[in-house]
């Protein structure tokens, strides 16, 4: 049967030149009446087919209507990269969106990576603050599968727990006021599926709110074992001002290391420019700059620097959106002179048209 499509270079029918002109090829034409006078002869007896494969077609689409409305199930795809492109072109057809990114770079798996785990949790932040709307309806189930992958993760492991209470405050606070405002904007789904969705969402926080961190008793070396020097260490390579205030209230020791205002200041050159120190100057009463406090306060006026461990990847070459170690077809001569990392607001934007 001929190939018909949209694309204008499709093959079409086929056609014999002949002295008279072009004509197409009878056995496609032949084969085409056929199957149109196959159609039009209905009796009876295929009368009673006809509904028999009726009612098997709308038990299938009830089956297929279930599967897309249960919320355990998530889309997978072999490949793991997505072509980004942004605009129709003689090639493509359409543009590439949020939401199909989201399902193709399989972020259920990257989670289970603790290099990944902080990049993926601060993208679905993002989301959930500007972008929640924007998804598809099997995106956005894929994105609260994710999600709830997290929670029980984090319940089961006991790490970063405010990483993610910080993630479902702002997603609440979103499904709160896309519900108040139904109508305001357009939602994917039932507004009964968004409450769902909330309800869910709180749920999480009640979990969250009740973990209890156990005590891990093992016979091996701890941190209070470490001699002063190395656990100063640790704590100059945290680039995170809440990672240094929870490690403080583990001993008494690391509590007075957290508190040394050398650490605190370099923290602050690290992440804030000096002209940012001089509109947010902050002086005891002593004259001493308070450098934790300042930290604290420009932290709420300014971003800081992000750090992941790993993160997606941008070829400029291929135009290819990709996790490194998955790869991806690239025809560059050096494809790694083509590799960009993607911070998670980068990749928000590359969706922006």
């Amino acid at each position: 049967m001929p190939f018909l499509g949209q694309d204008w270079r499709s093959p079409g029918w086929s056609w014999i030149k002949t002295e008279d002109g072009w004509k197409r090829c009878d056995s496609c034409s032949q084969e085409l009446e056929r199957e149109n006078s196959h159609d039009d002869i209905l009796n009876s007896e295929d009368e009673e087919i006809f509904n028999n494969e009726e009612c098997e077609y709308a038990s299938k689409k009830r089956k297929k209507d279930h599967f897309r409305n249960d919320t355990s199930t998530q889309s997978f795809y072999r490949e793991k990269w997505i072509y980004v492109h942004k605009e129709s072109t003689k090639e493509r057809h359409g543009y590439c969106t949020l939401g199909e990114a989201f399902n193709r770079l399989d972020f259920s798996s990257a989670i289970q990576d603790i290099r990944r785990f902080t990049y993926v949790v601060k993208l679905l932040q993002l989301i959930a603050k500007s972008q929640l709307t924007s998804l598809s309806g099997v995106a956005q189930k894929n994105y609260f599968n994710v999600l709830d992958k997290i929670v029980q993760k984090v319940l089961e492991d006991q790490q970063n727990p405010r990483l993610i209470k910080d993630l479902l405050q702002d997603l609440s606070s979103t499904l709160c006021i896309l519900i108040r405002g139904v109508g305001k904007s357009v939602l994917v789904g039932n507004i009964n599926i968004w409450i769902c969705r909330l309800e869910t969402v709180l749920n999480w926080q009640q979990q969250l709110q009740n973990l209890q961190m156990t005590k891990h008793v093992s016979g091996g070396l701890t941190l209070s074992d470490l001699p002063l020097h190395m656990l100063n260490n640790i704590l100059y390579r945290l680039s995170d001002g809440w990672d240094i205030v929870t490690l403080g209230q583990v001993t008494p020791t690391l509590y007075v290391l957290s508190e040394d205002r050398q650490l605190w200041k370099k923290l602050c050159q690290y992440h804030f420019a000096e002209q940012q120190f001089c509109r947010h100057l902050i002086l005891s009463e002593k004259g001493h700059i308070e450098w934790k406090l300042m930290y604290f306060t420009l932290q709420k006026y300014y971003p800081t620097k992000e750090q992941y461990g790993d993160t997606l990847h941008f070829c400029r070459h291929c135009s290819i959106l990709f996790w490194k170690d998955s790869g991806h077809p690239c025809t560059a001569a050096d494809p790694d002179s083509c590799f960009t990392p993607v911070s998670p607001q980068h990749f928000i934007d590359l969706f922006k048209f």
